[in-house]
């Protein structure tokens, strides 16, 4: 703890170059990702096991708190992927580190060159939505709702805690031995190293295609429109059966369950590129950040051994539950029955917030909830008609 007090105080009175600020930024909007990394797996999850929850997850996106998060996110991502290619092509000739501060100077540069026009395009959607009078959750309910991920996270911290006494116990608490200068761990710490450094290269154009296709071609408010195009796809079924409502590329419901099921049934040549697009996403950014998050834990922790074989165990019992959540979703299957659970479930969603908000104009809402029944039958035919629609043209063309 006392050399983390004594690296923010330092660091805010540091008066060198750019670099200390790099090393500073890098971590710090490392961190920021990672833990919306962990929030977005565990969420979209719940699109194969919840479809309920994955749609009050959305609605929770689509509020004022989270939205200012997106461009924080964005941002972080944006900055970090730059900074890390950066520091990977440097590394990879030490001959080029003279080039540090000029080069930390252009991935400010140019993360503000690149952020500029992305913002103005998601602010279009930002304006666009808030401008139609959104029925949103107030925020009490969003803060609320984050208290399971911290529940979670913390019992994640307790195990870990208990791994390292028992650990301690079995193998005592006595740092790795070193002999003839070299550590024994030294060959594990260069793999981690390379690891750090390819992984960063791999992820840069999957993260940053996927920022384009869920931030800034279609923004979060769009998950939950009817009738949207579903960007990625194309339509894999001419015409859909009564209660069908996957395989024409469109949004028919405007639930987010049914979206994520159009990009993940998705095929090409019989296979699930979006699958497998996300899940090397998942497994090389999961790792990847997760491993970072331990080189920064255990620099604060280093005279604990302790405190250090927890942190190491927090990180690969982090690692170990997001990739396996979100792997365990991506080898699962979203159906008919899935979209409509969740179309239900939305339906009571939006009741739910006019209640809270008082709100008794019923034409300002986003879906009329006044009677249920007769709700859940017109958005069905909506879907219905939209799906008609499309596959008449698809015939015609």
């Amino acid at each position: 703890m006392s050399s983390l007090v004594t690296t923010l105080t330092e660091t805010l009175r540091y008066r060198g170059a750019i670099g200390q600020w790099s090393w500073v930024l890098h971590r710090i909007t490392g961190l920021g990702v990672l833990f919306f990394f962990i929030l977005h797996i565990i969420d979209t999850s719940w699109s194969v096991f919840y479809p309920d929850l994955y749609e009050k997850a959305i609605a929770i996106y689509q509020t004022p708190l989270f939205t200012l998060g997106e461009f924080a996110l964005v941002a972080c991502v944006v900055y970090h992927a730059l900074n890390g290619l950066r520091i990977g092509i440097l590394d990879y000739n030490p001959r080029w580190w003279r080039f540090q501060q000029r080069a930390a100077i252009w991935v400010l540069v140019a993360s503000v060159v690149l952020l500029v026009p992305v913002f103005l395009l998601m602010l279009g959607h930002v304006i666009k939505y808030y401008g139609s009078n959104p029925t949103v959750l107030p925020l009490t309910e969003v803060l609320a709702e984050q208290l399971p991920f911290v529940i979670g996270i913390g019992a994640g911290i307790v195990a870990a805690f208990i791994f390292a006494v028992l650990a301690g116990l079995v193998l005592g608490n006595k740092e790795t031995p070193v002999v003839g200068g070299i550590s024994k761990g030294s060959k594990l710490e260069r793999f981690w190293w390379s690891y750090m450094r390819m992984s960063g290269l791999l992820i840069i154009p999957l993260v940053f295609g996927h920022l384009a296709v869920m931030h800034v071609v279609q923004g979060v408010f769009d998950l939950t429109v009817a009738g949207t195009s579903v960007p990625g796809v194309t339509a894999t079924i001419t015409q859909l059966g009564a209660g069908e409502y996957l395989g024409n590329a469109i949004n028919d419901t405007g639930t987010a369950v049914e979206f994520v099921g159009e990009r993940w049934n998705y095929l090409v040549l019989s296979v699930a590129i979006w699958r497998f697009y996300d899940f090397a996403l998942l497994f090389l950014a999961g790792v990847h950040g997760f491993n970072g998050l331990r080189y920064v834990l255990t620099d604060y922790t280093s005279k604990s051994p302790l405190l250090r074989r927890t942190a190491i165990y927090a990180c690969i019992i982090g690692a170990v539950v997001v990739v396996g959540v979100g792997g365990a979703a991506l080898a699962g299957t979203i159906t008919n029955t899935s979209v409509k659970m969740a179309e239900k479930a939305r339906i009571a969603l939006v009741g739910e917030i006019q209640s809270h908000g008082g709100d008794e104009d019923e034409n300002e809402a986003e879906v009329p909830v006044t009677d249920e029944s007769a709700t859940e039958e017109a958005i069905t035919e909506t879907a219905t008609e939209t799906a008609t629609e499309t596959a008449t043209e698809t015939s015609d063309n």
